[in-house]
């Protein structure tokens, strides 16, 4: 049977390794030469793409890799050429243990039930797992208790040679906003009563480490011997909060020293004459005032290009900056081209990212849609080609 090509998809996204090795010399100079820096890759490397993002970071230098679930844990596995240590976070199924632990990928426990169910796989395989034990400090999703303390080193001590303590940790509720101020701090006190209570019962392990990418750049006090790099290491600041919280410490010559990595393309797919008084899409929520010139371009709500972006969002044309008018279809936006000269089919159209000194930012998305710039980009669908560029 006679192979059939693939076709050319309606948009790509371009990663930029330049960008990211920026962002990791930033985080480098924050939190000094020893700890580690484990790149969260979760969410599809945070939309960027798993496969391109353990390139670029083991290029960069990273060595340590973290995901939510096992099936990113083996797509790390799959395309890391350095032999980078993988922690999975979140979700995995007992019945996977045997795989995880004879591959030497680490993974969080954070009940009795994994616990015991990691310490019995690897009595049975004779190979040590390795374990982060994830403490409840006031985040209220996963973790020990501590009331289980003592239960808890009770089992750890029964289970040493059977389990590599690799890590203690725990995670922040909101170290990125001001308002939990004080909560992250009585989760700071938490997690240190947790460490001195389990190290008094002859607990330590290789690592110990709490912060995410808000809480290194604005609690210094949770470096410890690992920090968990997610939405900074993709150039994004975590909220303007995190970034107002740093500015006066940030370099006069460079304001902002984190770069995106991600930029957005497409084409102009059809250009289109509107006549004044004439509805445009679906519905009658845009009406032309006046006669109008439309660029059509193949991205819709389909590919991530959010609906609340109806009569709101904006593209660049031509280093211009261009309005979504009518309503985000499935598959097509209609964009206000009146004001450019000489617009053709295939001329590049970019949703995120720069073109000729102009920009459209996520957070330009985010203010109008009320997403934040962690919800669209794990949206962007996998099947959008994503290519790295230096």
């Amino acid at each position: 049977m006679q192979e059939l090509p693939d076709g050319i998809p309606t948009s790509r996204l371009e990663i930029s390794a330049k960008a990211y090795r920026q962002n990791i010399r930033y985080i480098r100079s924050e939190i000094g030469p020893k700890p580690t820096i484990s790149a969260v890759v979760k969410g599809n490397a945070y939309g960027h793409g798993i496969a391109q993002m353990v390139e670029i970071a083991e290029r960069a230098g990273i060595r340590h890799f973290s995901t939510f679930s096992s099936d990113e844990a083996w797509l790390v596995r799959r395309h890391s050429t350095r032999k980078s240590e993988i922690m999975i976070l979140g979700m995995l199924y007992d019945s996977e243990l045997p795989d995880l632990i004879q591959a030497g990928i680490g993974f969080y426990v954070f009940d009795f039930d994994r616990l015991q169910k990691a310490i019995d796989v690897s009595r049975d395989l004779g190979i040590a797992a390795k374990i982060h034990v994830e403490l409840e400090t006031g985040f209220h999703r996963t973790g020990f208790d501590w009331e289980d303390r003592a239960q808890l080193a009770s089992l750890l001590q029964e289970a040493k040679d059977h389990v590599i303590l690799e890590g203690l940790c725990t995670h922040y509720a909101g170290a990125e906003s001001v308002s939990n101020y004080v909560r992250v701090k009585n989760q700071i006190a938490v997690y240190y009563d947790f460490k001195n209570f389990l190290s008094e019962n002859n607990l330590f392990f290789n690592r110990y480490h709490t912060a995410c990418s808000a809480a290194t750049l604005i609690f210094p006090e949770t470096i410890m011997d690992m920090v968990r790099i997610g939405i900074a290491g993709y150039g994004f600041w975590p909220t303007k909060e995190t970034f107002f919280a740093k500015l006066k410490d940030l370099p006069k010559a460079n304001k902002n020293p984190l770069k995106r990595l991600i930029t957005w393309k497409s084409q102009v797919m059809s250009v289109k004459k509107v006549e004044m008084g004439e509805f445009v899409g679906y519905g009658n929520s845009f009406m032309a005032l006046k006669n109008m010139l439309l660029a059509i371009v193949p991205v819709g709500y389909g590919h991530g290009y959010s609906r609340l972006l109806s009569n709101s969002g904006l593209v660049l044309i031509g280093g211009k900056h261009c309005q979504v008018v009518g309503t985000v279809t499935m598959n097509a936006i209609a964009v206000d081209v009146s004001h450019l000269k000489d617009v053709q089919i295939v001329d590049e159209v970019v949703m995120i990212g720069k073109q000729k000194g102009k920009e459209i930012t996520v957070a330009s998305f985010s203010e109008s849609t009320q997403q934040v710039n962690y919800e669209l980009l794990t949206r962007l669908p996998r099947d959008i080609p994503r290519r790295i560029i230096d």
